[in-house]
This record gives C-alpha cells, structure tokens and sequence, in this order.
C-alpha cells in the first residue's frame, strides 16, 4: 500500500510539473474578456485591428502625446525592452493609442511616435471610438481642464496590455517596470508560453 500512495505521489508531482504556468513578471491577465479587437487608423492613415498583427506579440498603450510624463517614458521604456530583445524585436508590435484625438493628428502621431522607435505605430479615432476602445479594456481616463480650452491635461491608466503571437490579451505591463523584465516577458510569449 505504500508502495502504491508513493508511485500516485510522484506520479502527481511529475504531472504537476508540466503544467506549471510561466513566471512572468508583469500581471498575467490571461483568459480576460477585454478588448478582443479594436477599429482604429494608424499614423500613416490606414485602417487598423489586432488581427493585423497576428503572429507577432503586441503591447498596446494608451496616452496622448502632449503627456508630461507617464507616456514618453512608457514608449522609452519599451525601446530599450526592444532593443534587449536583439532580433526578436521584429516580432513585437508595439501600439500607442491616443487618448486625445482633438490635439493628437494624424500628422502628429506620425512625429511623435516613431521617434521613439521606427517601428512603433501611433493610432487614433474619433471622441466616440476612442471612448468604446479604451472602455473595451477597462482603460480609465479623464480629461483635466488646464487654464485655457486648449491646454488641459489627461489623467489616465498607466499599464500596457501585451497579447500574444495569436492574438490573446495575456499581460498588464506595470509603468515603471524594467526593460529587462518587459523583454523576459515578452520572449515568454513568443515562445508560446
């Protein structure tokens, strides 16, 4: 009989070990029910969505350009997480998502954004669709008036949602975090973990 209850015992540890989950070090969000697509057009004036990614792995963000801080330093932090990746890099799409589509031009994201990395891409869409979008990932935002119409100020989210090469939302990056550890991530979901 102990023979017996020590072979399950192993025989469940040896189980237990296959499946265990990854050690990601941003928030695993996987299974969530939350922006499974979006509508958006990119800088360059085309229409985008999430499918137009599939394959790679995608770490969008929300913000505006006229941003003091939170977002230039969220787009600094994932080019340096690009740059550790070395020639995974070209399997990572990273999106930034205007919160602020009244200031943030189509001619404007194309500035901005790719300053910060070339292959970076800026979207945006109107009041409503941006509204629906953030809303669709459970994004908060809300505008802070400024001491004219035009200089007003946006507090919103700070987190990134990473999704994988197939298309699952499955990470909430933290503002803030290490390069290295968003990059460690981020290989976690290009090897299908």
């Amino acid at each position: 009989m102990r023979f017996l209850l020590a072979c399950l015992v192993a025989f469940g540890l040896l189980i237990s070990g296959c499946d265990k989950p990854p050690a990601f070090k941003s928030t695993d969000i996987s299974g969530v029910d939350w922006g499974k697509n979006f509508s958006l057009t990119d800088h360059t004036g085309t229409p985008r969505q999430l499918a137009d990614y599939k394959g790679k792995a995608v770490v969008l963000f929300f913000g505006y350009t006229q941003c003091p801080d939170i977002c230039p330093t969220t787009l600094a932090t994932m080019n340096e997480a690009m740059k550790l990746l070395g020639g995974d890099a070209a399997r990572v799409q990273v999106l930034f998502a205007t919160l602020d589509p009244a200031r943030d031009t189509q001619a404007l994201l194309a500035q901005y954004v790719p300053q910060f990395n070339a292959s970076f891409v800026g979207l945006r869409g109107d009041d409503a669709t941006m509204a629906a979008t953030a809303k669709d990932f459970r994004a908060f935002y809300a505008k802070v008036p400024g001491a004219t119409p035009t200089t007003y100020t946006i507090d919103h989210s700070t987190g990134s949602y990473a999704f994988d090469p197939q298309g699952r939302l499955r990470l909430l990056l933290k503002h803030g975090d290490d390069p290295a550890n968003i990059a460690a991530d981020l290989k976690l979901l290009l090897a299908g973990k």
